[in-house]
């Protein structure tokens, strides 16, 4: 099989940068539908590979670029672990996409250097929102109300005032561990972690900084330096 390349159109001197983006999926269906899907619907990403196996993706001309979407389950006798670092030895970050959502693998791959994990069950726009994070960029319509103007007194990027456990809780939380082990992590009862997480929430609702979904949660990380 050979790799998809897309042809990328005629430059536009008063766009802003396009996040040149590849994708790594040796389900061709569902290579497909992701391709189809960002070309359609995140035109801040410049789609300009889509490969069904690795040899594929590193010996494009288009490789490296700015992200890769990886596959955690290939056939391909490649490690996950040797896929992220040679991606990120390239110039490449990476997010790993995987329908495997469990603590040995996403350990694996944030260990590997991937800037995040995400599960296949999760809908797209919150994937290229949270690609969006890991590239600095602004997110996209559906968290338009993140931008709205803040209440008077109240800015923006105030930041929320953690406790300990707070923090210890939302960073581990953006991380990519799920809260109960978050709640292992830290030696704690579930509902303790629980509570950490809402209170986190909830300051940061207080200071019109929304972070209702992971996606959002993730961006206020990013945003406060709270992501390694």
């Amino acid at each position: 099989m050979s790799e998809t390349v897309l042809q990328a159109p005629a430059p536009d001197p008063t766009a802003i940068d396009r996040i040149r983006l590849a994708i790594l999926d040796d389900h061709e269906v569902l290579l497909d539908s992701l391709s189809s899907w960002i070309t359609s619907n995140a035109p801040d990403f410049d789609l300009v590979l889509s490969a069904s196996t690795w040899l594929q993706l590193v010996h494009s001309d288009n490789f490296p670029t700015d992200l890769v979407f990886i596959d955690f389950q290939l056939r391909e006798p490649v490690s996950i672990e040797a896929r992220v670092r040679t991606c990120r030895a390239a110039g490449a970050k990476v997010i790993v996409l995987s329908s495997l959502d469990t603590r040995e693998s996403r350990e694996r791959a944030l260990a590997a250097g991937a800037a995040a994990f995400l599960s296949k069950s999760l809908p797209m726009r919150e994937v290229m929102d949270a690609a969006r994070t890991v590239m600095g960029l602004e997110l996209g319509p559906s968290y338009q109300r993140d931008w709205r103007p803040p209440p008077v007194g109240v800015t923006a990027q105030a930041r929320p005032k953690l406790s300990a456990g707070e923090v210890q809780a939302f960073t581990l939380y953006v991380s990519g561990l799920s809260t109960p082990e978050v709640a292992e992590r830290m030696n704690v009862q579930y509902e303790t972690a629980k509570t950490y997480l809402r209170r986190v929430r909830e300051k940061y609702a207080k200071a019109n900084r929304p972070a209702s979904k992971k996606a959002e949660l993730i961006r206020r990380a990013a945003e406060d330096g709270y992501l390694a």
